[in-house]
């Protein structure tokens, strides 16, 4: 049996071994022939669109407007917090932002920072902000935050697949 375990998990290291690289190269890449990675009527260096999108969602958050906030995320987005996953960006407002909104008096962004880079349709962005938040309540919650999107492109223009955040007291 021991024998047999070892001729196994001998065979499966040599399998990765085999340089897959040189396979590819022989396949037939033909019918790839015509395809594209360039976005509609854009080259592939322009973000421009990507960017007001990541921009508009702070824009929206800081004037706490569910609806635009709701109107740059596809419908079957991912939303990531602080490590939690929230689900889609509708299930996100229903369950943990929309009820927030209510007890927030003011929020502003400083610092912002925003590199997008552009793959064809699809985009990339990370972020970095301070923020400050103002509640009902009187409290003041202050923090630094890190953001990565995903956004996709198309005949409605840029709308953000996935979005993960976190954030943390500033440190001196």
């Amino acid at each position: 049996m021991t024998k047999t375990l070892t001729r196994i998990a001998a065979t499966a290291l040599v399998a990765t071994l085999i340089p897959l690289p040189a396979f590819a190269q022989q396949m037939d890449h033909s019918s790839h022939a015509n395809h594209q990675m360039h976005a509609m009527d854009a080259t592939a260096e322009d973000v421009t669109g990507a960017e007001e999108t990541l921009k508009a969602y702070r824009t929206a958050l800081e004037a706490r407007d569910a609806q635009a906030m709701r109107a740059l995320f596809t419908e079957d987005s991912a939303i990531f917090e602080n490590g939690k996953a929230e689900g889609s960006f509708a299930n996100y407002m229903e369950h943990h932002l929309g009820p927030e909104l209510d007890a927030i008096v003011s929020f502003t962004f400083t610092d912002p920072t925003l590199t997008v880079t552009r793959m064809g349709h699809m985009a990339h962005a990370n972020e970095t902000y301070g923020y400050r938040i103002e509640l009902t309540d009187g409290r003041v919650i202050e923090r630094d935050g890190v953001a990565t999107s995903v956004l996709a492109h198309d005949a409605d223009g840029w709308r953000i697949v996935q979005y993960h955040s976190s954030s943390r007291a500033p440190r001196n």
